[in-house]
């Protein structure tokens, strides 16, 4: 994506949490831009001006939707966040709107203590499933953590509701 494209993005993301939050109605566009015809996963956060407190994040990992439709549903998403109090319009002129646009996950197709080895802090995000569960890092998770590469696998597996080591264990599908 380029710099246009990025902040044509940004700028949807907004506008289609500010149409929301002021009419109870998704964002229409009358024109499309080719790029935003591409069917994409993305994850809209929103963050608190000056404190860059997290005030929301919801996105679709998966490329299931044209990105416009997966940023106008991730933005207004993100607003109601159930971690938070649901955004109000009047705190929209504080909220800075950070865009994560998903590649096609990618299996990783190895011994487990090889993964380490495989993973890219700051390039690569996590998904992994075991025991019926699920959990995803942004690769911004770990850059803005300190994680290495160790602790973002540990990490995405908290996040998945599983043991700390759980990405070891036989079964358990790794995704960057």
């Amino acid at each position: 994506m380029d710099e246009y494209q990025a902040g044509f993005a940004l700028g949807l993301a907004r506008k289609a949490l500010s149409t929301w939050l002021e009419t109870g109605k998704e964002l229409e566009l009358k024109s499309l831009p080719e790029f935003l015809k591409e069917k994409k996963g993305v994850f809209v956060t929103l963050w608190l001006w000056p404190e860059l407190e997290l005030r929301g994040c919801i996105g679709i990992p998966y490329p299931v939707f044209r990105l416009d439709k997966a940023i106008i549903s991730s933005a207004i998403q993100a607003g109601q966040d159930p971690r938070f109090e649901p955004v109000k319009a009047e705190e929209l002129k504080e909220i800075v709107f950070e865009l994560s646009v998903l590649t096609q996950p990618k299996p990783v197709e190895a011994d487990p203590e090889e993964y380490p080895k495989l993973i890219k802090i700051g390039r690569d995000g996590l998904i992994i499933q075991a025991r019926g569960r699920s959990g995803l890092l942004l690769p911004q998770v770990a850059v803005e953590h300190g994680m290495d590469e160790n602790e973002f696998l540990i990490q995405v597996c908290l996040k998945a509701g599983l043991p700390p080591l759980a990405w070891k264990e036989p079964g358990v599908k790794l995704y960057t």
